[in-house]
């Protein structure tokens, strides 16, 4: 039997980015990379990316992991009880959270919180009620926050907008919605971070959507190891992929790769009051 010939990818340092840009939104202290940390900086250092954020799931995520990032003053962090984890969630987390972002200055969000109705492991009671708590706290520390919402997004609205969250520092992490879903987001003054399914042929609906988006409202993610961007679809992510995901966003809006990068990046370096990483 033949085998099955090897399929030629383009390496992300193809992609032309010549300026550090930022990834928004990355999981590197999950197990999927923790063989090859340094390999994986690297990589995205030579494609092009100066800043990641790293989300850790919880309290207990970030005080396990957050020593891997001591060598990776390029990595800041977001912190969050993630909706499907939210049936875990005591009232001790709020004061653990509360302690760290005044302890740590690397913690730049709380996220990623919200709604998730995809899964039904945990009740929507639930899940609203910590999503709830987790506004409060932001709103508190006088930080921004990082959105899932998966299935969810109508009731998601329905209490950012309850809880007075127009107008106010949020960014809807791995956006996937229609063209009407993101203008109601940016009418509330919000942000939008793009992810890898952009790239997928047969995402038409997300496509449109982007082109609608105003520049100075979008971010850039990968959400490694999750939602790989072609032409790496069906591979381990990694934040050097991202910038497969700025060339598709590029195209779109009919702009230079390296614009769009850099529009991109500024937008997060303002969102989460990011210094620059030669600072």
């Amino acid at each position: 039997m033949a085998k099955k010939k090897k399929k030629n990818r383009a390496l992300p340092q193809s992609v032309g980015i010549n300026i550090p840009g930022v990834e928004t939104h990355a999981h590197l202290d999950l197990e999927d990379f923790s063989e090859d940390l340094p390999e994986i900086m690297q990589r995205a250092k030579e494609s092009g990316v100066g800043r990641i954020g790293n989300v850790f799931l919880g309290p207990q995520a970030y005080h396990q992991n957050k020593g891997l990032f001591a060598d990776y003053p390029e990595v800041f962090f977001l912190l969050g009880v993630h909706p499907n984890d939210s049936g875990e969630f005591v009232e001790e987390d709020i004061e653990s959270m509360r302690a760290a972002f005044k302890a740590d200055p690397r913690l730049k969000a709380v996220g990623e919180i919200g709604l998730d109705f995809y899964w039904d492991s945990v009740p929507y009671d639930v899940q609203e009620d910590v999503f709830r708590k987790q506004l409060v706290l932001a709103e508190e520390l006088g930080v921004p926050v990082a959105i899932h919402s998966r299935d969810a997004h109508e009731r998601t609205l329905e209490i950012l907008e309850e809880s007075g969250w127009s107008g106010k520092p949020l960014l809807w992490h791995c956006f996937g919605g229609d063209t009407e879903t993101a203008k109601r987001i940016i009418d509330h003054g919000w942000y939008i971070s793009i992810p890898g399914p952009v790239t997928y042929k047969k995402n038409e609906v997300a496509q449109e959507a982007v082109k609608s988006i105003p520049l100075d409202r979008m971010v850039l993610e990968t959400d490694c190891p999750f939602l790989t961007p072609e032409p790496w679809r069906g591979k381990r992510n990694e934040p050097a992929f991202v910038v497969f995901t700025a060339a598709k966003v590029a195209e779109l809006k009919g702009l230079e790769v390296n614009e769009l990068w850099k529009v991109c990046s500024d937008n997060a370096h303002r969102f989460f009051n990011l210094r620059d990483c030669s600072d």
